[in-house]
Protein backbone atom coordinates (compact mmCIF):
# COMPACT_ATOMS: atom_id res chain seq x y z
CA UNK A 1 0.00 0.00 0.00
CA UNK A 2 1.42 3.38 -0.98
CA UNK A 3 2.54 6.02 1.47
CA UNK A 4 0.21 8.59 -0.08
CA UNK A 5 -2.80 6.32 0.45
CA UNK A 6 -1.93 5.76 4.11
CA UNK A 7 -1.48 9.52 4.60
CA UNK A 8 -4.90 10.19 3.04
CA UNK A 9 -6.50 7.53 5.21
CA UNK A 10 -4.81 9.01 8.31
CA UNK A 11 -6.22 12.46 7.53
CA UNK A 12 -9.72 11.16 6.79
CA UNK A 13 -9.76 9.05 9.96
CA UNK A 14 -8.53 12.05 11.98
CA UNK A 15 -11.31 14.25 10.61
CA UNK A 16 -14.02 11.65 11.24
CA UNK A 17 -12.79 10.73 14.72
CA UNK A 18 -12.80 14.41 15.69
CA UNK A 19 -16.44 14.59 14.62
CA UNK A 20 -17.35 11.37 16.43
CA UNK A 21 -15.69 12.53 19.67
CA UNK A 22 -17.72 15.76 19.58
CA UNK A 23 -20.90 13.65 19.25
CA UNK A 24 -20.12 11.38 22.23
CA UNK A 25 -22.32 12.05 25.23
CA UNK A 26 -20.05 10.50 27.86
CA UNK A 27 -19.69 12.97 30.77
CA UNK A 28 -16.13 11.74 31.40
CA UNK A 29 -14.93 13.18 28.08
CA UNK A 30 -13.78 16.79 28.45
CA UNK A 31 -15.00 19.51 26.08
CA UNK A 32 -11.44 20.55 25.29
CA UNK A 33 -10.44 17.24 23.69
CA UNK A 34 -8.73 17.37 20.31
CA UNK A 35 -7.28 14.76 18.01
CA UNK A 36 -3.64 15.62 17.39
CA UNK A 37 -2.48 12.77 15.19
CA UNK A 38 -3.69 9.46 13.77
CA UNK A 39 -1.46 6.56 12.73
CA UNK A 40 -3.08 3.72 10.79
CA UNK A 41 -0.83 0.71 10.22
CA UNK A 42 -0.15 -0.39 6.65
CA UNK A 43 -2.17 -3.58 7.08
CA UNK A 44 -5.16 -1.53 8.36
CA UNK A 45 -5.39 -3.61 11.54
CA UNK A 46 -4.62 -0.91 14.14
CA UNK A 47 -5.18 2.81 14.46
CA UNK A 48 -3.35 4.84 17.12
CA UNK A 49 -5.23 8.01 17.95
CA UNK A 50 -3.26 10.68 19.81
CA UNK A 51 -5.58 12.99 21.75
CA UNK A 52 -4.80 16.11 23.73
CA UNK A 53 -6.96 17.20 26.65
CA UNK A 54 -6.70 20.66 28.19
CA UNK A 55 -7.27 20.35 31.92
CA UNK A 56 -6.01 18.68 35.05
CA UNK A 57 -4.47 15.22 35.22
CA UNK A 58 -7.76 13.90 36.60
CA UNK A 59 -9.70 15.31 33.62
CA UNK A 60 -7.16 13.86 31.21
CA UNK A 61 -7.35 10.40 32.78
CA UNK A 62 -11.15 10.38 32.92
CA UNK A 63 -11.32 11.51 29.29
CA UNK A 64 -8.95 8.74 28.26
CA UNK A 65 -11.07 6.19 30.16
CA UNK A 66 -14.23 7.49 28.48
CA UNK A 67 -12.62 7.28 25.04
CA UNK A 68 -11.35 3.77 25.69
CA UNK A 69 -14.82 2.63 26.72
CA UNK A 70 -16.27 4.16 23.53
CA UNK A 71 -13.61 2.58 21.27
CA UNK A 72 -16.01 0.01 19.84
CA UNK A 73 -18.56 2.67 18.94
CA UNK A 74 -15.84 4.88 17.44
CA UNK A 75 -14.58 1.96 15.33
CA UNK A 76 -18.10 1.19 14.07
CA UNK A 77 -18.66 4.84 13.16
CA UNK A 78 -15.34 5.06 11.30
CA UNK A 79 -16.20 1.93 9.34
CA UNK A 80 -19.62 3.21 8.33
CA UNK A 81 -18.51 6.78 7.54
CA UNK A 82 -15.41 5.95 5.52
CA UNK A 83 -16.51 2.71 3.90
CA UNK A 84 -13.13 1.02 4.30
CA UNK A 85 -12.82 -2.69 3.56
CA UNK A 86 -11.12 -3.27 6.92
CA UNK A 87 -11.91 -1.11 9.89
CA UNK A 88 -8.88 -0.88 12.20
CA UNK A 89 -8.97 -1.43 15.95
CA UNK A 90 -8.63 1.94 17.65
CA UNK A 91 -6.23 2.71 20.49
CA UNK A 92 -6.36 6.08 22.25
CA UNK A 93 -3.09 7.59 23.50
CA UNK A 94 -2.80 10.76 25.56
CA UNK A 95 -0.61 13.38 23.88
CA UNK A 96 0.90 16.32 25.77
CA UNK A 97 2.23 18.28 22.78
CA UNK A 98 -0.36 21.10 22.91
CA UNK A 99 0.15 21.46 26.65
CA UNK A 100 3.92 21.53 26.11
CA UNK A 101 3.57 24.16 23.38
CA UNK A 102 1.45 26.37 25.65
CA UNK A 103 4.11 26.08 28.37
CA UNK A 104 6.87 27.11 25.94
CA UNK A 105 4.74 30.03 24.73
CA UNK A 106 4.28 31.14 28.36
CA UNK A 107 8.05 31.02 28.95
CA UNK A 108 8.72 33.03 25.78
CA UNK A 109 6.14 35.61 26.89
CA UNK A 110 7.93 36.00 30.23
CA UNK A 111 11.29 36.38 28.48
CA UNK A 112 9.87 39.04 26.16
CA UNK A 113 8.27 40.88 29.08
CA UNK A 114 11.59 40.87 31.00
CA UNK A 115 13.43 42.07 27.89
CA UNK A 116 10.98 44.95 27.46
CA UNK A 117 11.43 45.96 31.12
CA UNK A 118 15.24 46.01 30.77
CA UNK A 119 15.22 48.11 27.61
Amino acid sequence: MGVNRINRINEEVKKEISAVIRELKDPRIADMTSVVKVDVTKDMKWCKIYVSVLGSDEEQNSTLMGLKSAAGFVRKEIGSRLGLRYTPEVVFILDHSIEHGAHINEILGKIKKNGDNNA
